[in-house]
């Protein structure tokens, strides 16, 4: 499976008895029914650690575009209307800031080692808390409570997988939480954020600015509000796409397809 494609569903499984391995590239595994898969008898592999490096660099790089408004700059230096570089025209700055990760698991940590290096100030929300030595690492600071780290924030970042809980985990209330001037990133899934309640909070200034990877749908219909707003950066789910992770992640899914073929251990098997 490529991009959640071909989808899995009971017609495909009824159409291929002989159906044994079902490889999706990528961790998330949200658009999978795990159950009906193994009612089947089909086991399930995913691609979960290797996405997680360029995942968290993209991440910062999303953190820094939209603190230093880089696309809202670039579209200033090459505008054939552009006259002069106004002086007042300001970003804020990241070093010494709060970053709050939710969902500190092997890319929520990636990105906090990478903050830690920008001097950053940084606080995490989990459903369990770290071992002493890994948050000592990167000076990370548990929130057990996710409304204490929305209000501390100057950036928060999510990095959870999709699931019941995390459905929609940031709306309304969890906005106007957040700091008038701070900037939410989303690196995980579309429908961790209630779509329309960032669309009224990045309109009414309830937040700075948004920086997606994903969203819901994928890609947006064209005419979608936060196609219009200049307070947002949106990149077309690029979180593990370069060149090299993605043959990792080739040669990975075929491991696992070769293995389960053989009646041999999967390796990376989704259980």
């Amino acid at each position: 499976m490529w991009y959640h494609k071909p989808a899995i569903n009971e017609e495909l499984l009824q159409s291929l008895p002989n159906l044994k391995v079902v490889a999706s590239s990528g961790v998330g595994i949200d658009h999978l029914d795990l159950k009906l898969l193994s009612s089947y008898g089909v086991k399930v592999a995913n691609t979960p650690f290797i996405v997680s490096t360029d995942t968290a660099d993209l991440g910062m790089a999303l953190l820094l575009a939209s603190s230093r408004r880089l696309v809202e700059g670039h579209e200033m230096a090459v505008s054939p209307e552009t006259e002069y570089f106004p002086a007042d025209w300001l970003g804020v700055q990241v070093s010494g800031a709060t970053l709050g990760i939710v969902g500190m698991g092997t890319i929520g940590y990636k990105v906090a080692e990478r903050a830690k290096a920008f001097e950053m100030k940084i606080l995490y929300h989990n459903r369990n808390q770290r071992k002493k030595e890994e948050e000592s690492a990167v000076g990370a600071v548990y929130c057990k409570k996710i409304d204490d780290l929305l209000q501390q924030s100057d950036f928060v970042l999510l990095a959870v997988n999709l699931t019941p809980q995390t459905h929609k985990l940031i709306g309304k209330r969890e906005l106007e939480l957040m700091k008038p001037t701070a900037i939410l990133i989303n690196i995980s899934r579309g429908l961790v954020v209630d779509q329309d309640a960032l669309v009224e909070a990045l309109q009414n200034k309830v937040i700075r600015a948004a920086a997606l990877d994903v969203t819901y749908p994928e890609p947006l219909p064209r005419d979608h509000p936060l196609l219009k707003l200049k307070n947002v950066i949106i990149t077309p789910h690029i979180g593990s796409a370069t060149k090299e992770t993605r043959w990792v992640m080739m040669e990975e899914m075929a491991e696992s397809i070769e293995a389960g073929l053989a009646g041999l251990p999967i390796p990376r098997e989704v259980l």
